[in-house]
C-alpha cells in the first residue's frame, strides 16, 4: 500500500475502480479517508515513518538536524505517534525550516487539536502520493485507455 497503510482505504478505493479520471480518483480517496474510523487511521498513521530529511551535508547543518531530531522526540513522546507535515512543493532548502516551524507550533497544541492536524496531514500525503502514482499510468494520462487495462493498472497502484 504505497499511498496509506490503512487496508479499509486501499480495498474500498480498489473495490470502486474504475475510476474515469484523476480528479474523480482524488476526491474518492479523500473521502474514504474521512470516512476511516479510528482503527483506520491509526493503522495508516502506525504505517507512517515521519517527514524524509535532506541529508546533514556540511557541519553548520548538524546542529539544525539534532534539534530537528529532538523535537520530533518530543513530539512523539507528546502525542504518541510520529510527527507527520506533508513537504510537498517545498524547496528541498526549505525543508528543515519549514519543519522546525511546525513542530514548534504543534507542540503547543491540545491533543485534539494536533490529532485533526495529524488527520490533514495524513490526508494530504496520501493524496499526494496517490496523484504521483496515478500520472505514471496511461489511464491517468489518456481516458481513451481501454477499461481492462485501467482495473488492472489500478489494482496494482491501490493494492
Amino acid at each position: 500500500m504505497a499511498c496509506c497503510g490503512s487496508r479499509q482505504w486501499a480495498h474500498h478505493l480498489a473495490d470502486h475502480r474504475p475510476y474515469p479520471d484523476l480528479r474523480t480518483l482524488l476526491g474518492a480517496a479523500e473521502r474514504t479517508f474521512h470516512a476511516l474510523p479510528p482503527a483506520g487511521l491509526a493503522e495508516a498513521l502506525a504505517d507512517e515513518s515521519g517527514p524524509h530529511l535532506p541529508a546533514e551535508g556540511t557541519d553548520l547543518h548538524r546542529p539544525v538536524h539534532a534539534v530537528l531530531r529532538q523535537a520530533q522526540a518530543a513530539y512523539e513522546h507528546r502525542f504518541g505517534h510520529v510527527f507527520l507535515a506533508c513537504l510537498d512543493g517545498l524547496p528541498p532548502d526549505g525543508t528543515v525550516t519549514h519543519l522546525l516551524a511546525a513542530l514548534r507550533v504543534r507542540l503547543t497544541r491540545a491533543p485534539h487539536e494536533e490529532a485533526a492536524t495529524t488527520h490533514a496531514e495524513l490526508t494530504r500525503l496520501a493524496l499526494g502520493r496517490l496523484a504521483r502514482l496515478a500520472s505514471d499510468t496511461p489511464c491517468a494520462r489518456s481516458r481513451d485507455t481501454p477499461r481492462d487495462t485501467h482495473r488492472a493498472t489500478w489494482q496494482q497502484h491501490v493494492t
